[in-house]
């Protein structure tokens, strides 16, 4: 069975939606909730997967040292929906990690970009095929 959901923190909820609103289509999310005290994804068209939640932080200052949250990892159905990923994370300025490419150290296929997004949360686009 597939995770329900995901909740994240984020120090200001609008300027978090303005950056996942322009994120999550390219990784096949759509919008699902949106009020003055959350914002929702699903996955977009009907498709079965994680909605991720998006809540005000009490205290700002994310840490992948710290437990909890460590990265976020995106499946993307193409090779060329990693790159595009990518294109969007770097036309943002937002720090590249590793630009896209094969990672061997991992199980084969592994296409990857990894990235740091809003809040200093480290983010990844993977693509699990050979195309």
């Amino acid at each position: 069975m597939p995770l329900g959901h995901l909740g994240i923190n984020v120090t200001d909820l609008a300027a978090a939606r303005a950056y996942y609103d322009e994120l999550m289509p390219l990784v096949g999310y759509e919008p699902f909730l949106l009020d003055d005290t959350q914002f929702a994804y699903r996955p977009a068209g009907g498709k079965v997967g994680t909605y991720l939640f998006f809540y005000p932080a009490e205290q700002p200052g994310y840490s992948r040292a710290k437990p909890g949250l460590q990265h976020l990892a995106f499946m993307t159905r193409t090779r060329g929906d990693v790159d595009a990923v990518h294109s969007w994370a770097a036309s943002r300025g937002d720090e590249i990690v590793h630009p896209p490419r094969e990672f061997p150290e991992y199980p084969p296929p592994y296409y990857a970009t990894f990235w740091t997004g809003y809040d200093g949360v480290p983010l990844e686009a993977v693509c699990h095929k050979d195309v």
